[in-house]
């Protein structure tokens, strides 16, 4: 499995001979140049993106879902009221709430509890928020969504029977957890490689990344903090 990130929370997983695409933020991400943003979408367009995966509702996390979804013919996998939200409008989905764990393709997913809020622009209901674990074989990935820290994480390494390979944690505060609540959630989960997500996309969220990995190596743990495109193989 890899993982190429693109920015803010958005990023994709290949599984074998597919892609997994996490909460797309791209044409509206003040973030991401203009020509960039084209050719992150151009990028999105010529892999094999079976699956969207949308944590909540926010505009930041579901700006292009129905772009790409259109485009691309993949499936929306999300709670109910967020694939209902989708499936009215013609769109493939399968949802999924807090439940067991469901094979998919060739991979086994896990919605899990997240504390935040969702609700789309129009207003609609985008019901319960949550985050993912991602297993194949021995390999799992946990993304938490925008969560703020919450005890619910302690059950998360009870739920799978190997070590979690990497966690994908917000750190930018505010709407969120911060970077300090982070290095308590992966202690949570015990796993000591994150992947940080969800910063230095506002000025409300923004860190001093060198402060932020400099916590993380105090703490004896590896924080990984990605440039669009940059990839990591878990």
């Amino acid at each position: 499995m890899n993982i190429i990130f693109y920015s803010h929370s958005t990023f994709s997983l290949k599984i074998d001979n597919l892609y997994l695409l996490f909460d797309p933020f791209i044409t509206k991400n003040p973030n991401i140049l203009k020509y960039k943003k084209k050719y992150i979408l151009n990028h999105l367009f010529s892999l094999n993106l079976k699956f969207i995966l949308i944590s909540h509702a926010h505009y930041d996390h579901v700006c292009d879902v129905e772009l790409i979804a259109k485009k691309m013919n993949s499936i929306i996998i999300s709670n109910y009221e967020i694939t209902n939200f989708y499936s009215k409008k013609g769109l493939k989905t399968i949802p999924i709430n807090y439940g067991s764990f469901l094979k998919i393709d060739c991979f086994k997913i896990k919605y899990v509890w997240a504390c935040h809020s969702s609700t789309f622009e129009d207003g609609s209901s985008g019901g319960n928020p949550g985050g993912f674990l991602i297993k194949k074989n021995k390999k799992i990935i946990y993304f938490s969504g925008d969560t703020s820290l919450n005890l619910e994480m302690k059950l998360i390494p009870f739920l799978v029977k190997n070590p979690i390979n990497l966690a994908i944690f917000p750190l930018g505060g505010v709407f969120t957890m911060d970077f300090k609540d982070a290095i308590i959630a992966s202690d949570y989960v015990k796993c000591n490689k994150i992947l940080g997500v969800h910063y230095n996309t506002f000025p409300s969220i923004s860190i001093d990344n060198h402060l932020v990995k400099k916590n993380f190596k105090k703490n004896k743990k590896k924080l990984i903090l990605l440039d669009t495109f940059e990839k990591i193989n878990i």
